[in-house]
């Protein structure tokens, strides 16, 4: 079988050379599985004395941000405010917080995201860019550069460069719990383990997640909305989904905090109208089963009501699959790394959505790679 006959389009093509590109990117900050002692002093440069940390940044660069606000905060004890980089860019006013900052972009020259980096570079704040390019005028103009190892992505929806990113604030936020102590020695050197295994593991999967996603885009291709649900960090991979399934295939979805569903969004569900929930979790993590727990009880309710759910469960549940219409199955991770593997099904479920509408996937009507106007 040749190359393109395997991947009919970029996008799918990207979203398999995704293990590649996360191991790429992991060595540009590892030394011999460690933490790297030259970016670390990089990043001492960048730290607030105020422990304060303002993400901007826009698409699906934002909703990586907002799994990078759980990281910060989680891993590193750090204060994160995640931004709409086209809002920030032209809200006025004086922030007195006195942030380190972090750009996201997958371009290096989205204009909102680049006018927001002007801005608070003009104001003396530390900057911190990461981008697909290191070539990129954000990469040059921040303060510090970090760039992914994605390599050159041409579908316009955005794949192994999100998941880099993801995997690049993870790296951010074990460097700063490093450096403030906020991490003993033992569970660093678990979560680089972990870290360093997630490629293997993604791609031993990937085949698998290709036929499953296929054959669910097929079964659900006459539903108007989808609705993605997320607790803690797999909200932002809910957001992302959405977005994904949106941009790809012209298919509605809005991601919500699952439990934000009862507050509203609920109204909508229907035959029509299905649930996406992300329902992984790391049973190491107490908080993490708290969150699996609630989503079993707020599964358990839908099953009730009669509503259709395609669920994500890590490999072996056996309660999950019980209470939804679909089950798609990732092996547990960190409930830090989870974000990572989870997300690709959600991209082939978009790009598999695409076909089955007719969509030209690497090029979505409307959408450009780069947004370089305001």
């Amino acid at each position: 079988m040749t190359l393109q006959h395997q991947f009919p389009h970029a996008m799918l093509r990207e979203i398999f050379e995704q293990p590649q590109a996360l191991a790429r990117t992991a060595a540009l900050y590892l030394d011999n599985g460690q933490l790297s002692p030259a970016f670390a002093a990089l990043l001492d440069s960048w730290k607030s004395p105020t422990g304060e940390v303002l993400i901007a940044a826009s698409g699906s660069s934002r909703h990586s941000g907002l799994a990078g606000e759980i990281l910060l905060e989680d891993l590193a004890g750090l204060a994160v405010d995640v931004e709409y980089a086209s809002e920030y860019s032209c809200r006025g006013g004086i922030d007195k917080r006195n942030p380190a900052v972090i750009v996201l972009s997958q371009s290096g020259e989205t204009s909102d995201t680049l006018a927001a980096l002007r801005e608070l570079s003009q104001r003396g704040e530390r900057t911190l860019a990461i981008t697909n390019s290191a070539a990129s005028t954000m990469a040059r103009e921040a303060a510090i550069s970090m760039p992914l190892g994605a390599g050159v992505e041409l579908a316009i929806p955005a794949t192994k460069s999100f998941t880099c990113q993801l995997l690049a604030l993870y790296l951010v936020a074990l460097y700063e719990a490093n450096r403030l102590n906020r991490i003993d020695a033992p569970t660093l050197q678990a979560s680089l383990a972990r870290l360093a295994a997630l490629p293997a593991a993604i791609e031993s999967q990937l085949d698998s997640w290709r036929t499953t996603m296929a054959a669910l885009a097929h079964l659900y291709r006459s539903a108007n909305t989808f609705l993605f649900l997320g607790r803690g960090i797999h909200y932002a991979i809910a957001r992302e989904g959405a977005l994904k399934l949106k941009e790809a295939s012209y298919v509605h979805a809005e991601g919500y905090p699952t439990g934000e569903l009862k507050h509203g969004p609920n109204a909508l569900v229907s035959e029509r109208t299905p649930l996406v929930v992300l329902a992984t979790f790391d049973p190491e993590n107490p908080w993490s089963v708290i969150r699996y727990e609630r989503t079993l009880q707020l599964l358990s309710d839908m099953k009730a009501q009669g509503a259709r759910v395609i669920a994500l469960a890590n490999t072996g549940d056996t309660h999950v699959p019980a209470l939804v219409s679909n089950c798609v199955h990732i092996d547990p991770t960190s409930e830090y790394l989870l974000p990572i593997a989870e997300v690709v099904p959600l991209q082939l479920f978009a790009y598999y959505m695409a076909l089955e509408h007719g969509v030209e996937v690497d090029k979505p009507r409307n959408l450009s790679k780069a947004v370089v106007e305001i």
